[in-house]
């Protein structure tokens, strides 16, 4: 129906309705469009796009593994993205050129003595970047009044600012990837095999002669049955107490001789120490006895000698006495009655012992 057929009331709703329609459209659109933008905006913000960046880059010897993309680690964590690898010209002394970007903060630690290593991801030929701290060079970048400056020399430690194809140079530390190394121990395992197969063979014959001997045993063990049986029956007589060994070195009668013997000689060695115990006993006594006289004769002489230091005068006194006695005797003799009882010999008078000065005649 052409739109000049409608009444005006149907008009004036229609106009209503597209207003609407249009006002849902817009207000549709503007949401749909934040949405998007936030959804660019987040994802830029997980993806780190808003994050500033600096650019490394390696020379490597094989970009086996490595794909623009891979990321790079630091300590264990994604630090960076690998941006470009390429092959080097011919005559170029480096194979394969690698660039990189470290992102913030992580850049800060690379220092001039940080190095790219090249790790195995996997079993399947996968490699990856690693880069590591610095430990004593300078800081690769540095912030200034707002702007980020990278190393330009590290041994004068010259900065230049940051533009769009500044980039620091990193040593690379590039180990052979895990098939290469499977190849290389495959390869060393054939070349070894000629020699595992010698070493195998001289197995089975040493295996083949122990296989031999083990039977000879065998045999040899079987014919030693007997032998064994009979020693095992003989050790069981020798350990009886009254089996033949025994009886073999010492008899019966002489047992009992031995035994008798050793019952007089016990009885004997009782006395023995009966009598010695009986004249230690009598010796004690005789000693005890013995020590009282001597201390008896102690005393004695102490008490003459006591007497003699307290009278001085006593050895002269006996002299004098001694020599009145002689006096006496010889006037006796040349008394004319007496004279006849006296022999011709006399005995010469004896001389006085006394010191002069200590005792004299009185």
């Amino acid at each position: 129906m052409p739109l000049q057929d409608l009444t005006p009331e149907l008009r004036t709703r229609l106009s209503h309705v597209e207003r609407a329609v249009g006002v849902f459209v817009v207000l549709a659109t503007l949401l749909l469009l934040t949405g998007f933008f936030y959804y660019l905006y987040h994802t830029a913000e997980a993806k780190g796009w808003f994050i500033p960046k600096v650019t490394y880059y390696t020379y490597l010897r094989t970009g086996h593994g490595l794909k623009t993309g891979d990321p790079v680690k630091l300590m264990g964590f994604d630090v960076g993205t690998i941006k470009r690898v390429e092959a080097m010209g011919p005559a170029d002394p480096y194979n394969v050129f690698v660039e990189f970007r470290i992102k913030r903060p992580y850049y800060g630690y690379l220092w001039s003595d940080s190095k790219v290593q090249v790790a195995a991801a996997d079993f399947l030929g996968g490699r990856y970047l690693e880069v590591t701290k610095g430990v004593n060079g300078r800081s690769t970048v540095k912030e200034e009044d707002g702007r980020m400056l990278l190393l330009a020399d590290a041994a004068k430690g010259l900065y230049e600012p940051i533009t769009k194809d500044s980039r620091y140079e990193l040593e690379a530390v590039e180990s052979p990837a895990v098939t290469d190394q499977l190849q290389a121990m495959v390869a060393k395992v054939e070349a070894a095999i000629p020699g595992i197969l010698g070493i195998t063979n001289r197995i089975n014959d040493v295996l083949a002669s122990a296989n031999v001997t083990i039977t000879n045993l065998n045999v040899t063990a079987l014919g030693a049955r007997p032998v064994l049986t009979n020693l095992a029956v003989i050790t069981s007589q020798l350990r009886d107490p009254h089996g033949s060994l025994g009886e073999w070195l010492i008899p019966t009668n002489i047992n009992r001789q031995v035994q008798t013997t050793l019952a007089s000689a016990n009885t004997t060695l009782t006395s023995a120490n009966t009598t010695v115990v009986t004249a230690n006993t009598n010796l004690v006594e005789v000693a005890a006895a013995l020590k009282r006289s001597l201390e008896n004769v102690s005393q004695i002489t102490s008490n003459l000698n006591a007497q003699v230091q307290a009278n001085s005068l006593i050895l002269g006194e006996i002299s004098d006495a001694v020599i009145h006695t002689d006096e006496l005797i010889q006037g006796l003799k040349r008394n004319w009655l007496l004279k006849s009882s006296f022999t011709g010999v006399t005995n010469e008078p004896v001389k006085s012992i006394v010191v002069p000065g200590i005792g004299g005649s009185r």
